[in-house]
């Protein structure tokens, strides 16, 4: 099978599992996004060490893991009393963010001085650059979704009240479902329309010294289709947005979604690979195929919660 069959295979085969799970939420979601970014991590640490850096992986997963669980922070919140009885002290999530950082931080420094490796900056500057890149920008992806269950805080610019009826939350859940679909596919539909309008009328290059075959036509033509994307979903699925709230996400997606893939470049040009690894054939890595989905989710992710839900 050519190239081009396998990467179609294999997206036949994963998109629709990706969307349900998307759809789901809930812990579904957030399993899905934990084994992205254990994946993506492990990843992260075979480019680095190509660089010479030999991260920390066991504690870059703990940090990452223990950051996407911040942004379950309602649902476990309330989850986990109930199931052991009630009576347990559960932090803040902004309490719960701070004791990651300040614990992780020194533990990786301290590790770093007992484990004798050479290239402790950059052992240790790796481990730390991994565990937020991948880990908290994942980890905003769950908060993307999670958003829409926080009713006491969120639907007030929505509904007009707190008190929710079960249709009022039903459609809550349908459009946090809904936000994280259109948001992928705004992703893909960018990738999609930047790849083949670059290959059809691309002449000036965007960022030769990164990825030599991307062009600034391309580029257009990815955020155009963003854009479309985005505001082809407000008008069938999300009728919470304004229109120019829309096309502030499609915004978001087609310049952020572009500089991620450019970034996880950089990375891989500077490790001298073509792939972050093999694990997804004609894809390459799981690194690989989520760059965009890192830059993008945690921007979307702060705009629904300080100006859409403000």
């Amino acid at each position: 099978m050519s190239n081009t069959g396998t990467r179609v295979l294999v997206a036949v085969i994963a998109i629709p599992g990706i969307l349900l799970l998307a759809w789901l939420g809930g812990y579904a979601w957030a399993l899905f996004v934990a084994a992205v970014m254990v994946a993506s991590l492990y990843e992260f640490a075979a480019l680095a060490r190509a660089r010479g850096a030999e991260t920390q992986r066991g504690m870059m997963v703990a940090a990452g893991l223990a950051l996407l669980l911040v942004f379950l922070h309602e649902r476990l919140s309330s989850d986990i009393p109930a199931l052991l009885g009630g009576g347990i002290h559960w932090p803040l999530q902004w309490q719960a963010f701070l004791w990651i950082l300040l614990l992780f931080t020194p533990a990786v420094l301290l590790i770093e001085l007992f484990r004798n490796r050479p290239g402790p900056l950059m052992n240790t500057a790796a481990t730390v650059l991994g565990a937020l890149y991948i880990g908290l920008f994942l980890g905003s992806a769950v908060g993307m979704r999670e958003i829409f269950s926080v009713v006491e805080f969120h639907v007030g610019p929505v509904f007009g009240t707190a008190d929710l009826s079960p249709a009022q939350m039903t459609q809550l859940d349908d459009w946090g479902g809904f936000t994280v679909i259109s948001v992928l596919a705004a992703i893909w539909l960018c990738d999609t329309a930047a790849y083949f309008g670059g290959r059809a009328m691309g002449r000036h290059k965007l960022f030769p010294r990164v990825s030599p075959n991307k062009t600034w036509e391309g580029a257009v033509w990815g955020f155009a289709a963003a854009l479309a994307g985005m505001l082809a979903a407000q008008q069938l699925l999300l009728d919470y947005l304004t229109v120019t709230q829309a096309l502030v996400i499609g915004g978001i997606v087609g310049i952020l979604g572009q500089l991620g893939d450019l970034v996880e470049s950089l990375l891989k040009r500077d490790a001298g690979v073509k792939d972050s690894s093999t694990l997804l054939p004609g894809h390459g890595g799981v690194f690989d195929r989520f760059d965009s989905f890192l830059f993008v989710s945690p921007a979307v992710f702060l705009y629904l919660d300080f100006v859409v839900f403000a």
